[in-house]
C-alpha cells in the first residue's frame, strides 16, 4: 500500500535551473523530478527559490566552510540586494514554470479546492515557495503581485538577515538564539501575509523572530524543514519552546531529512540509518503529538542518507516508520493530512 505524500520543503526549482537538467523526464540528477516523485507516493510538495549571492564563486556547495573545535561552521552570507533578488527569482521561475505548462499533470496550486481537485485528479501539486523575503520590498508593494503569480508560502529569512529579521548562521555545535528580532517591516510583513493567505514559513530564523512571529500571527506556526536540537543541536534547528509554541497553534514541524541537521554529530555521513529521522519524529510526536508532524525533506538542497537518495525512495521511510509502530491512520497525518489541515487553515480560500 502506497500511502501519498506532501513534502514540505525542497530546492528543486533552483537545482533543475543551475544544472540544466531535466524535470518531466526520470534522471539520475538530484533528488526530483516529476517521474521519481511519482514513484516515491508524492502527491505534492513545497518547492523553493532561494537566492543565490551574485558572485557566483560563492554558490558552490561548502563554500565558507570551516572547521572549528568538535563541529563545523559557514560564513554568515551578506545581505543581498533586493533589485537583484527579484530579478533572480523571477529568472528562475519562469524558466521552470515552461517545465509546468507542457504538462497537464502538474498544477502550481493556489487555493485549497484546487489542491484537493489535483489530488482527486492524481495532478502533481506545486505550492511557490521562496525561501528568504529578499524578493519583497521593505513596503511590501511587490508582495500582492508575486501572491497573484501563485506565491503562497514565504520563508522570512535564509540564512542571513535582510531588511525585515534575523536568519541563524549554518553552525554546529550552536543554538537559535542569535540576533535581533523581527524589524518594523518584518512585523508588516507577517501581518499581511496573514491577510492575503501566504503561509509564514519559520525555518532559519532565529529565536527571538521566531516569538516575534508567534506573538502577531493569526496562522498556525509552521516550520518547513527543520530537526530536533536536543538531538542534533544546528542553529537551524528547533528548540523545546519553539517545538511547544507551534502545538499552541496548531501548526506543524516538517523532519528534515538532511544528515548534517539530523546526527546527533551532524557529519557528513550518508551512510545514516533511517533510524535517525525515526527519533526526531518521535521526539515531536511524544512532546505535542502526532498532529504537529510532517516531512519536510531538504531534497535538492541537503545531504540524503543513502536509503533516501532521491524521492522515489520516500516508500522506503513510510514503511520504516510503520515497523516502528506508526498505525497507517498516523503515517497518512504525518505523510500529508496534517499539511493539509495547516494549508486549510492558512490559506484565504
Amino acid at each position: 500500500m502506497i500511502i501519498p505524500i506532501i513534502d514540505g520543503h525542497n530546492d528543486t526549482i533552483n537545482n533543475v535551473y543551475f544544472k540544466r537538467r531535466p524535470f518531466l523526464k526520470e534522471t539520475k540528477q538530484g533528488h526530483v523530478d516529476f517521474p521519481r516523485a511519482k514513484k516515491g507516493g508524492l502527491i505534492g510538495a513545497f518547492f523553493a527559490i532561494s537566492v543565490l549571492p551574485e558572485d557566483k564563486g560563492k554558490r558552490q556547495f561548502g563554500y565558507g566552510l570551516k572547521i572549528v573545535d568538535k563541529g563545523w561552521e559557514v560564513l554568515y552570507p551578506s545581505p543581498l540586494k533586493q533589485h537583484y533578488a527579484e530579478q533572480f527569482t523571477d529568472e528562475v521561475f519562469n524558466s521552470f514554470l515552461s517545465y509546468v505548462k507542457q504538462s497537464k499533470d502538474i498544477s502550481i496550486v493556489t487555493n485549497y479546492k484546487n489542491l484537493e481537485e489535483c489530488i482527486e485528479k492524481d495532478i502533481f501539486s506545486i505550492i511557490l515557495h521562496f525561501e528568504g523575503a529578499e524578493i519583497i520590498k521593505e513596503d511590501l508593494s511587490n508582495l500582492e503581485y508575486y501572491y497573484e503569480k501563485g506565491l503562497r508560502s514565504l520563508g522570512l529569512v535564509w540564512s542571513r538577515a535582510n531588511v525585515f529579521g534575523c536568519g541563524v548562521p549554518f553552525k554546529y555545535p550552536s543554538h537559535p538564539d542569535i540576533g535581533t528580532g523581527l524589524t518594523n517591516a518584518g512585523k508588516n510583513l507577517v501581518r499581511k501575509c496573514n491577510e492575503l493567505g501566504i503561509i509564514v514559513d519559520l525555518a532559519h530564523i532565529n529565536k527571538k523572530g521566531f516569538f516575534d512571529v508567534a506573538s502577531i500571527s493569526k496562522a498556525p506556526l509552521v516550520v518547513s524543514h527543520a530537526g530536533v536540537h536536543s538531538i542534533c543541536n544546528t542553529a537551524t534547528n528547533l528548540i523545546d519552546s519553539q517545538i511547544s509554541a507551534i502545538k499552541r497553534t496548531n501548526g506543524v514541524v516538517g523532519i528534515i531529512f538532511d544528515v548534517l541537521n539530523t546526527r546527533p554529530d551532524a557529519q557528513f555521513m550518508t551512510n545514516t540509518s533511517l533510524d535517525i529521522i525515526l527519533r526526531h519524529i518521535d521526539y515531536i510526536v511524544n512532546k505535542i503529538g502526532i498532529d504537529h508532524v510532517c516531512l519536510g525533506s531538504d531534497f535538492d538542497g541537503g545531504q540524503m542518507p543513502n536509503k533516501l537518495k532521491d524521492v522515489s525512495k520516500l516508500q522506503g521511510l513510510i514503511n520504516m516508520l510503520k515497523k516502528n509502530g506508526y498505525s497507517n491512520e498516523e503515517l497518512e497525518k504525518i505523510a500529508y493530512k496534517n499539511w493539509l489541515r495547516v494549508i486549510k487553515d492558512s490559506w484565504s480560500n
